[in-house]
C-alpha cells in the first residue's frame, strides 16, 4: 500500500468514525467572495504554527486562566458571605466572554495578527471581572 493510499484510507476511516468532521481536508474558502474562513480547526495539510508562537499564545492564555481562577475564588468567598443577585451572573458573563475570545484566538492561529487581537480583547472582560471582584 502506497503512502497516498494509506492517507486516503485514514481519511476515510476518520470520516466513518466522526461523520460530522470535515477537518481531514483543507476547507475551501467560504463566505464573501475570495475571503477565507477566519475560524476553523487546522486541517491535516496545514503547516504547523511555529513553536514560539504556540508557546507565547499558551502562556498568555494560561495567565488569563489563572486570573480567572483568582476571580472565581474571590467570588466563591463572597458567595458564602451573601451577595447581591447580580454578582455571580455578571462575573460569569464576563468570564465566558473572555474564554470565548481565547478559544477564537486558538482557532485562528494560522492568521498573522488575529490571534493576538483576540487574546488582547480577552483581557478586557477579564479586567472588568477583576475590578468587580475587587471592588465588591
Amino acid at each position: 500500500m502506497t503512502t497516498v493510499e494509506k492517507s486516503r484510507s485514514t481519511r476515510t476511516e476518520a470520516a466513518e468514525i466522526m461523520p460530522f468532521g470535515g477537518w481531514e481536508n483543507t476547507p475551501a474558502p467560504a463566505g464573501f467572495g475570495d475571503r477565507e474562513t477566519l475560524f476553523r480547526f487546522p486541517a491535516a495539510d496545514d503547516p504547523a504554527p511555529s513553536p514560539a508562537r504556540l508557546l507565547l499564545m499558551a502562556l498568555y492564555a494560561a495567565a488569563l486562566g489563572l486570573a480567572g481562577v483568582g476571580v472565581g475564588v474571590r467570588a466563591m468567598v463572597t458567595i458564602f458571605g451573601g451577595t447581591a443577585f447580580w454578582y455571580v451572573p455578571t462575573l460569569s458573563l464576563f468570564g465566558l466572554a473572555s474564554v470565548a475570545l481565547v478559544v477564537g484566538s486558538f482557532l485562528s492561529i494560522h492568521r498573522p495578527l488575529l490571534p493576538w487581537l483576540l487574546l488582547t480583547a480577552a483581557t478586557v472582560p477579564l479586567a472588568v471581572d477583576v475590578l468587580i471582584a475587587a471592588l465588591y
